[in-house]
């Protein structure tokens, strides 16, 4: 799962930094995640793995690493991490 998050993350992400190869836990905003290319993430994770982030969820430590994200989608698409 995380490769597909990873993936989504350089093709949407817009970072300065290749987040293929960084920190599972690093942060993603230090390394250039912005906030309105985070909604550009969510919205690709939305249709690769077929879910709806609630409300909840729509915040900025969701996204702030790939952990972070890993943790969300796996809770809801129901797969284990």
């Amino acid at each position: 799962m995380q490769s597909r998050i990873r993936e989504i993350l350089a093709s949407h992400g817009k970072m300065a930094t290749d987040p293929t190869s960084v920190e599972s836990s690093a942060d993603l905003y230090e390394l250039g995640l912005t906030s309105h290319a985070s909604v550009n993430v969510m919205l690709a994770l939305e249709d690769e793995f077929d879910i709806e982030f609630p409300d909840e969820d729509l915040k900025k430590a969701t996204f702030s690493s790939v952990d972070n994200i890993e943790a969300v989608v796996s809770r809801l698409s129901g797969e284990s991490v």
